[in-house]
């Protein structure tokens, strides 16, 4: 046919058609799995797996474990396989995960809102000791990783750990993973409400329930009361933050979308305030959107995160009300700007009972199975019956009376857990890092150890907050761009031109009301062996350049490169 000026596509090249797969979401009828994570996801829920470890994996060994279950399923229930010892940082990236695959596994301990008996603790310290060679990391959500574990002994671990209470359910995957809570939640003098009670229900009502065991992508919460905003609620797929409403009194303002990773994105106020009895319902219906509209396509689009990005906070809200709660939600107030700097409990506070709490620093949350134990033989000893861990790799000691509390603090010096850190212990934290972790480019966790000692060595009158955060890789674990001084693992070349594990250097992040991500300086890299050398150069600058009172991430805003090179 020729082409006429009525049918000017008779001339034109023929274009193939391809019709868009949309990106998954289930509310509007894109059931087909787009990718291998969903489509096992589909064939078996995650929840499924715990039954084939019990009956055939534990007794027929690593090597008959389904691959599907292996390196998917399995997370729903804790379990990762670690890496395998004296693979380097350069082939993180280039070998299959066969290859980087040891036998043995990474398992997470859930301790949702911190809370920990001193039964739970000591049973945790015997279990890492008996099982996991004594590796027992604290996390910057609260939990336990042990290190280690064979998958014939899981079964006896899951035994060990629910007989007290503990669970490892859905501490991974593609699930609602451990709800992180105000670690002085109930005791706290100053604190605005107690959210303990929601995320008990949330643990009751939706934890290992089937209706939300199938994700886009993991679902981190975040539930506190404190006016210090002490779970980083900044960077949760949804949060509750404690506030005063003028007409209601005490509730929660509520947070969607926060996350970080190499997407990382600060999370939005919905403007609505939540009474502590709707807190579950709120929760259920936020995780219900997710599960239904969020986009299942592409893995690194799939947290919630992207869609509140997309649909904006008041659509977000609309939805909630109109399709899920079915009511309005109250408006409502932000929360006040915290009067202190520090958010982690570390030193001695009174509690609104009379007792005090006690909190105390780990070395960038490294600890082992031995010292929990004598940490809770410690705690009893001194009266109490409880302790917490917290979103800073630190933990506390509660219900403790004034006459004993000079004795446990300097029982705590005795095992290097001290409740008087320096700014730099206080400050610094790391990831796993290339030790365990399969997707681990360089060494954290003896890094950050090493930089403590360094700088309480070489600046020791610096008396500043300062936050110090080492990841292994860019997947920001540590929260690498809300910190001060935040370290991002990636191979480098030394002056000799030799490729080494070294950092990119993000400056000047911040959690709070002015929560913003660090400053990156254009090609401001640093090998490990340098890092000493450039943090206590940068940290003494800022000593000179600083205005009286001012923070380090202020000046870091303003500093010249020059500065901070």
């Amino acid at each position: 046919m020729a082409a006429t000026p009525q049918n000017p596509a008779a001339s034109a090249p023929r274009r193939k058609v391809s019709r868009h797969r949309g990106e998954g979401q289930w509310a509007v009828g894109h059931f087909t799995p787009l990718n291998g994570n969903e489509q096992f996801k589909k064939d078996d829920d995650g929840l499924n797996v715990r039954t084939r470890i019990e009956t055939i994996y534990s007794k027929r060994g690593f090597d008959s474990i389904d691959p599907n279950d292996l390196r998917g399923r399995m997370r729903w229930w804790g379990l990762y396989t670690q890496r395998k010892p004296g693979i380097d940082g350069g082939k993180t990236a280039i070998l299959e995960p066969e290859e980087l695959d040891d036998k043995y596994f990474m398992l997470r301990v859930r301790i949702d809102g911190g809370r920990l008996t001193t039964e739970q603790l000591r049973v945790i310290g015997e279990v890492s000791q008996e099982f996991a060679r004594g590796t027992a990391d604290i996390t910057d959500r609260q939990n336990v990783q042990y290190h280690w574990i064979r998958i014939e002994d899981v079964p006896e671990i899951w035994d060990r750990l629910e007989a007290v209470g503990l669970s490892t359910t859905e501490a991974c995957g593609d699930t609602p993973r451990v709800v992180i809570g105000s670690p002085v939640a109930g005791i706290a003098e100053d604190e605005i409400i107690d959210g303990s009670s929601a995320i008990e229900e949330i643990q009751r009502r939706i934890i290992g329930n089937k209706a939300f065991s199938n994700l886009p992508r993991k679902f981190k919460s975040a539930i506190s009361g404190s006016p210090l905003l002490d779970v980083a609620h900044e960077i949760n797929d949804i949060a509750f933050v404690g506030v005063h409403h003028p007409e209601h009194g005490p509730g929660f303002d509520l947070w969607v979308g926060g996350g970080l990773s190499t997407n990382p994105k600060i999370g939005v106020r919905l403007g609505a305030w939540v009474p502590l009895d709707e807190v579950v319902d709120v929760y259920e219906g936020v995780i219900s959107i997710f599960r239904d509209y969020g986009y299942r396509r592409l893995r690194t689009r799939a947290r919630l995160k992207f869609l509140v990005a997309d649909w904006g906070p008041e659509k977000f809200r609309q939805v909630l009300e109109d399709e899920y709660l079915q009511r309005k939600l109250v408006d409502g107030p932000a929360p006040a700007q915290p009067v202190e700097r520090w958010r982690d409990h570390v030193g001695v506070h009174r509690q609104k009972d009379g007792r005090f709490y006690v909190g105390f620093a780990p070395r960038v949350g490294r600890v082992d199975g031995a010292t929990l134990s004598k940490i809770a033989d410690l705690a009893e000893a001194h009266g109490s019956g409880r302790v917490r861990t917290t979103v800073e790799q630190k933990m506390i000691v509660l219900d403790v009376e004034e006459a004993q509390v000079a004795s446990l603090v300097e029982a705590l010096e005795a095992l290097d857990l001290t409740a008087k850190p320096s700014p730099f212990r206080r400050g610094t934290m790391a990831c796993t890092g290339i030790e365990y972790c399969k997707l681990a480019i360089v060494e954290t966790k003896a890094r950050g150890s090493a930089l403590i000692d360094e700088l309480e060595r070489r600046i020791p009158d610096f008396d500043e907050p300062i936050t110090i955060n080492l990841n292994g890789c860019p997947n920001a674990c540590a929260r690498i761009q809300v910190a001060d001084i935040g370290l991002k693992g990636q191979l480098v070349l030394n002056e000799r031109g030799e490729q080494v594990e070294g950092f990119q250097v993000h400056l000047g992040g911040a959690l709070g009301l002015e929560a913003g991500f660090g400053r990156k300086v254009r090609g401001l890299k640093v090998t490990s062996e340098e890092l000493p050398d450039y943090v206590e150069r940068v940290l003494k600058r800022f000593q000179d350049e600083r205005a009286d009172g001012e923070r380090f991430a202020v000046w870091a805003a303003r500093a010249s490169e020059e500065a901070l090179s």
